[in-house]
């Protein structure tokens, strides 16, 4: 008992040790495209008319951003890491932006 309960310890420890993002091979090995994020950001702004609508730090070394584009409708998302990498997430099209509602009646 003591020694499944030592093996299993040391199993799930070595997980939690995992790094918590890929390599640049490892995401392009999964489909993601990477490129360097002065380029990305190029790209978006003058082909697709997009500009950021928001982001936060997923962990110490990733940064989730979304851009978007009023304009045109279509949207980025990609994780930029540490090393200036970025990889492409998700795109698609007709991005709507979430608006918010102030309550009624509530005096601040």
């Amino acid at each position: 008992m003591f020694k499944r309960l030592c093996s299993t310890a040391v199993i799930f420890g070595a997980a939690a040790l995992a790094p918590p993002f890929a390599t640049q091979a490892q995401a392009q090995a999964q489909g993601l495209t990477c490129l360097p994020r002065a380029a990305l950001v190029e790209r978006l702004e003058g082909a697709y008319k997009e500009s950021p609508t928001g982001g936060g730090l997923q962990n110490p070394q990733q940064l989730l951003e979304v851009w978007a584009s009023s304009e045109t409708g279509s949207f980025t998302v990609f994780i930029t890491r540490p090393n200036g990498v970025s990889c492409i997430v998700a795109t698609g099209q007709h991005w709507t932006g979430a608006t918010t509602a102030a309550a009624a009646g509530v005096a601040g």
